[in-house]
């Protein structure tokens, strides 16, 4: 993962993760170097994550004995998930990547949850799908590797069904009961179901990542929040 600050030999592999995608506003702090967490803070909330995710982060810095200059990139799940939970994180990441001259690496929720799930059921390939409303899933499709075989896209649950059939898939997300239920008993094995992975899970999938364009939010279907064009003022010449 080479960045502004050099190469690994610099020791400063610790790696600050963000998340709130979803309802938990996370933050861990990982040392990439040594494999293990150093140390995490994890509020579970309904709103209110632009307020509280910069305490979220200080306390898993604090909990990490680390200031913010041993830090050697920013992870931060790009979603999808909550269309104003997901700016937030990336919003937060691509500033203090900015400010501290470090690389900001996006990871996505669907890749972290089939990360989950391998890890659970052994290597194999993963449907990770959250349930969207109104019939949509968003759902990808990993292999034993973690590379996509199905990327990322708003789906129905007949596609998701062949897909879960057509590569034997684990099913994880929001959506995989649905789906198993749907299925039935030639269903692959059902887990996790969050909306979004454990924070260390996005920290540990960032490590040896590239630096590439500035994380951005993966959104898969519009906001059901739209302004109301009756509303909206003429633009003054």
């Amino acid at each position: 993962m080479p960045g502004p600050r050099g190469s690994a030999s610099d020791e400063l592999m610790k790696i600050l993760a963000i998340d709130t995608a979803a309802k938990l506003c996370a933050a861990s702090v990982y040392d990439a170097d040594a494999g293990r967490e150093l140390g995490r803070e994890v509020l579970d909330l309904d709103k209110g994550h632009a307020e509280h995710l910069m305490g979220v982060i200080d306390a898993a810095m604090q909990a990490a004995g680390l200031g913010f200059s041993g830090l050697y990139a920013v992870a931060v799940s790009v979603g999808p998930g909550s269309f104003t939970g997901v700016r937030v994180a990336v919003s937060a990441a691509r500033g203090l990547a900015l400010a501290l001259d470090i690389p900001a690496i996006g990871v996505n929720t669907l890749e972290a949850l089939a990360a989950e799930a391998r890890a659970r059921y052994e290597p194999r390939t993963v449907l990770a799908a959250l349930d969207g409303g109104r019939g949509d899933l968003q759902a990808a499709v990993y292999d034993n590797a973690g590379m996509a075989l199905f990327e990322p896209a708003v789906i129905q649950l007949d596609k998701a069904i062949l897909l879960a059939t057509e590569y034997d898939a684990a099913l994880a997300g929001t959506a995989a009961r649905m789906i198993a239920e749907a299925i039935g008993a030639e269903a692959g094995p059902v887990g996790p179901v969050a909306a979004t992975a454990d924070i260390g899970t996005y920290a540990r999938l960032a490590v040896g990542r590239q630096a590439g364009e500035r994380p951005k939010p993966l959104y898969l279907r519009e906001p059901d929040a739209k302004p109301q064009a009756g509303f909206i003022l003429p633009r003054s010449r």
